[in-house]
């Protein structure tokens, strides 16, 4: 399979995902906006480029992880883009979170191009990245995802391929929705059991063994009662998501009640200035409703 691939995007996903591609032996060429995070990569053997369209000249291969849909306007479609150099041949993957229709406008661009594409966001956060553990969900034409499924194994401890382009960011944000609820449900519990007078602790170690438990639960819990909002997936883009989740549930008219009071409770979370901290800072916008702190 394919040896050279260019990597752009190297926030706190992309980078793991970029060492881990460098780890595996491919030939790794990094760009990203503000420059110092290439520096890491090039020390252990990446070329970095100066411009989106610099790094994917040549490359087999091209991946990217960014921030937003505005993020990807400017580096897919904008001048110096990846769009204004790419050639016939090669395969793009989009592993940012992001609508269904920005992935279909992005393949039926990069088909004028005769460029195949994969959307291809992942579930897990700054560890998993790291550690090659993410969860992979593709959309795309299944002998694209067959031709590049190794080049995603470094990255992944599953893989899963779910239909035609735009399947996978539908599945990243229907996740994505699961796991804003679980932290919600997870604060309004360890508030209620504050109040109770119970140890949220003494909590935590029943939810870690009962038949409903959750790795959010175990990871977020333990954060929380340490009041340790270190980001590992920011807030302010678990609100873009719960934007995306809003804006895609409406375009099918798919009932999500429980999924709207949850992005009511980011907002106000992030309204509070807690946007660059993790995204369990938003049971901190339930604790200032309840007057309450959960610690041990």
């Amino acid at each position: 399979m394919s040896k050279r691939i260019a990597y752009l995007g190297l926030g706190i996903m992309g980078s793991g995902m970029a060492t881990n591609l460098l780890k595996a032996g491919y030939d790794l060429r990094v760009w990203n906006r503000s420059p110092e995070p290439c520096k890491p990569l090039v020390e252990q053997g990446a070329t970095q480029a100066q411009t989106p369209a610099q790094a994917v000249e040549n490359a087999e291969v091209i991946m990217y992880s960014l921030a937003n849909d505005n993020a990807i306007e400017e580096v897919v479609f904008g001048q110096d883009g990846i769009l204004s150099k790419v050639q016939s041949g090669q395969i793009a993957i989009d592993m940012s979170t992001v609508h269904p229709d920005t992935s279909r406008k992005e393949a039926a661009a990069y088909s004028q191009k005769h460029v195949e594409f994969l959307d291809a966001p992942v579930f897990g956060s700054k560890n998993e990245s790291a550690n090659g553990g993410l969860w992979i969900v593709v959309g795309g034409k299944r002998e694209v995802f067959e031709q590049v499924k190794p080049i995603l194994e470094p990255l992944s401890e599953t893989i899963h391929y779910l239909g035609d382009t735009g399947k996978g960011a539908a599945m990243k944000l229907i996740g994505n929705s699961i796991v804003a609820t679980q932290i919600e449900a997870l604060g309004e519990a360890l508030i209620l059991a504050t109040k109770a007078g119970l140890n949220p602790q003494d909590v935590l170690d029943v939810l870690h063994v009962v038949d409903f438990r959750s790795p959010i639960f175990d990871g977020m819990g333990k954060t929380l009662v340490n009041r340790d909002f270190t980001p590992s997936f920011a807030l302010k883009h678990l609100l873009k998501d719960a934007n995306l989740i809003a804006r895609f549930a409406q375009d099918l008219n798919s009932p999500t009640p429980a999924a709207a009071i949850v992005r009511e409770t980011i907002k106000t979370a992030v309204n509070q200035g807690w946007g660059e901290e993790n995204a369990s800072a938003l049971i901190k916008a339930l604790e200032l409703e309840a007057g309450v702190t959960i610690k041990s």
